[in-house]
């Protein structure tokens, strides 16, 4: 009797370890799909591209007040502001807002989270614009509504959002 007690090991059996790996596998299955990363990051850019409108518009507040309504100078296009495609890009080729508000209004123009500023992969998506002299892409849109005046700025490039993010003043 005693010789049968000796032999026998103490530890777990395979199943045992089999059990609690199955466990912890469905476990962390659970978790992910509960975190969802991508969804989260998603969120994150465009919840940075609603704060990126709001500065831009900010800024044209700003500088509209400061030259007594005088926007002429800011080459901004007049239009339907519920039809995206006679928005102005804010760039350096298109509505070129960088000599106008940086560093004065803005300390530098925001860019969408996945545009590359310079077009030329040397500045990381997100980057913002303060060197005026150097052609920039922000990925935002901006026009004056012809029958409100009211100035839009546009984030069309939005991952979850729908409609697109868009701030009016």
């Amino acid at each position: 009797m005693l010789k049968n007690l000796r032999n026998k090991s103490a530890g777990f059996t395979l199943i045992e370890i089999l059990v609690v790996i199955g466990i912890i596998a469905v476990l962390a299955a659970i978790v992910l799909i509960a975190i969802n990363p991508a969804r989260q990051f998603a969120q994150a850019r465009d919840s940075q591209r609603d704060s990126n409108v709001n500065a831009i518009l900010n800024a044209v507040g700003q500088y509209i007040a400061d030259n007594k309504g005088i926007i002429d100078p800011l080459g901004i296009p007049s239009g339907d502001s519920d039809v995206p495609a006679q928005y102005g890009d804010i760039s350096s080729t298109d509505v070129d807002l960088c000599d106008f508000f940086v560093p004065d209004y803005i300390t530098a123009l925001p860019v969408d989270p996945t545009t590359d500023p310079d077009g030329a992969g040397s500045m990381d998506a997100g980057d913002g614009v303060d060197n005026c002299s150097a052609a920039y892409v922000t990925g935002y849109l901006i026009i004056q509504d012809s029958t409100t005046d009211r100035i839009s700025v546009l984030a069309d490039d939005t991952e979850l959002r729908v409609p697109d993010i868009k701030v009016t003043r």
